[in-house]
């Protein structure tokens, strides 16, 4: 995303996310992005036989929900709502804690480390591309333009955000996955602003949690809460269009 004019900042996002094109993307961001996806994929895969993957998919299996024609949990043969593979996909990629990592370029942040960016970009746009039958190449943009609003997003916030104990893997990689889905289901500037807003209403995850599995369920509960408020605002569920930079917002609740 380039500097934008004076017109509304969630407008302006939502504008890049219903906009962006396949054919606009670079050789090597596309190179890139295919190779981000394999490699979260084999995370999951990896964090599919961590205890945390085996609770949550019990978890899912004991809310009877697996579907016949759903989305794949993977590492399993269980098939489920998108939402609820969503979730699980992020709980498994996030959960040796090896996956991607952005990195600041700003000298003011902790470690110098702002998200992990597939965790919660990724999920989403598999479980909801599976689902609606999409291709790998509409997955693919999907995918990139929730990294695109989500590590955006992170080199904007305050450091507070951080510091003062938000996993912004978990609270902006919501938005991230809300944008990977808005874009993959086709949505106009309007209801992607909805999606936005519903996303930043379900954005949590606390730093007291390292160390334990509430860590990667961060991840997991980003993408879950990304693809409900998609498939919510989808169905014309409203939200502030401007949750972004309104005086009750993200930015002035979270740090900006």
């Amino acid at each position: 995303m380039s500097d934008r004019s004076e017109e509304s900042l969630t407008a302006y996002v939502a504008d890049f996310i219903t906009r962006a094109r396949a054919a606009a993307v670079p050789a090597d961001v596309t190179h890139l992005g295919k190779r981000s996806i394999l490699d979260g994929i084999g995370l999951a895969l990896a964090g599919s036989v961590a205890e945390s993957g085996h609770i949550v998919r019990r978890y899912l299996r004991s809310l009877g929900c697996a579907a016949a024609k759903g989305s794949t949990v993977i590492g399993s043969p269980l098939e489920v709502p998108a939402r609820f593979a969503a979730f699980a996909n992020g709980v498994a990629i996030h959960a040796d804690d090896y996956d991607d990592t952005q990195l600041a370029v700003a000298k003011d942040r902790v470690y110098g480390l702002l998200t992990h960016p597939t965790a919660p970009a990724l999920p989403p746009v598999l479980a909801l591309g599976e689902r609606d039958g999409r291709s790998g190449r509409e997955v693919l943009t999907a995918y990139q333009v929730g990294v695109e609003v989500e590590t955006k997003i992170a080199e904007a916030i305050d450091p507070r955000h951080y510091q003062d104990g938000f996993h912004s893997t978990a609270t902006i990689g919501t938005l991230g996955a809300a944008a990977g889905a808005a874009h993959l289901l086709g949505f106009d500037r309007e209801r992607t602003r909805r999606a936005l807003g519903l996303a930043a209403s379900q954005s949590a995850g606390l730093r007291e949690n390292f160390g334990t599995m509430t860590k990667p369920f961060h991840a997991g509960r980003a993408c879950e809460s990304g693809v409900l408020a998609a498939e919510l605002a989808q169905l014309g569920f409203t939200a502030t269009p401007i949750v972004l930079e309104a005086g009750r917002g993200f930015f002035k609740a979270a740090g900006g």
